[in-house]
């Protein structure tokens, strides 16, 4: 399957979407600008004292491109460790440094709400009544030609 066809897989027949009822996390990747957002849950086991994540969904209020991502990136963190998790994260947002603002957007809210998930389980263990972590992206999913577009509507 080459990269054309394994996007549309995952555009088609989204991996891991739904809740995920025995999850013990959830985490928030929003996007202030548009009110979209992504829930990420984790069913995290302890392996070897490191947090493992069993299984993993999301939920998504979002464009196309949005569960794309989540499909993605929730295939790629099931059955690894936190730390190795930390790295797909860290990898997928340094990737996001070469794209256009407005294509990283949507990426970039999985992968903080993958963080945020990450983050809030390992609150969780210290305090059980810890509240769900939310982060906002840093990326504007405007368009380019649309921000000129209103600038100079607005100018007029």
């Amino acid at each position: 399957m080459n990269g054309e066809e394994h996007l549309i897989e995952h555009m088609m027949n989204p991996k891991n979407y739904g809740n995920l009822p025995e999850h013990n996390s959830i985490g928030m990747g929003k996007n202030p600008q548009n009110g979209e957002k992504v829930a990420i849950y984790l069913k995290v086991v302890e392996k070897e004292n490191e947090p493992f994540i069993e299984d993993i969904n999301f939920q998504a209020i979002g464009c196309s491109t949005t569960i794309v991502a989540g499909s993605i990136i929730t295939s790629e963190a099931k059955g690894i460790t936190f730390s190795r998790a930390e790295e797909l994260i860290s990898v997928t947002i340094g990737m996001l440094d070469n794209v256009p603002p407005e294509d990283a957007a949507c990426s970039e809210m999985v992968a903080l709400g993958l963080k945020a998930s990450l983050d809030t389980y390992r609150e969780r263990k210290k305090d059980p009544e810890f509240p769900i972590i939310s982060y906002h992206i840093s990326n504007d999913c405007t368009p380019q030609e649309q921000e000129s577009q209103k600038i100079e509507e607005k100018n007029r």
